[in-house]
């Protein structure tokens, strides 16, 4: 597909990342890329990285799954005190 229609089952590239991710380091672009995973998974994981999952607590990542790796790609290097946690 060569316009900018985009469908639920199209692989990723390193545009449709920074779209939606934002701002992130090139080697989390490229380690997500890496994954193989899809928009969907993408969609996902970041929904997750974000704190949505609480919305749908009957929902779980699969831990092989594409969207658990990018996942835990997105949220590499967030370690957080106990103070940040408590806010």
């Amino acid at each position: 597909m060569t316009d900018a229609t985009e469908t639920r089952s199209e692989y990723l590239s390193s545009e449709i990342v920074r779209r939606l991710c934002g701002d992130i380091p090139d080697w989390k672009v490229a380690e997500i890329l890496a994954v193989g995973g899809d928009l969907v998974a993408l969609e996902e994981a970041l929904a997750w990285a974000s704190g949505d999952d609480e919305t749908i607590p009957e929902r779980h990542l699969s831990p092989n799954s594409p969207a658990a790796r990018i996942y835990d790609v997105l949220t590499a290097g967030e370690e957080f005190t106990d103070d940040e946690r408590r806010t």
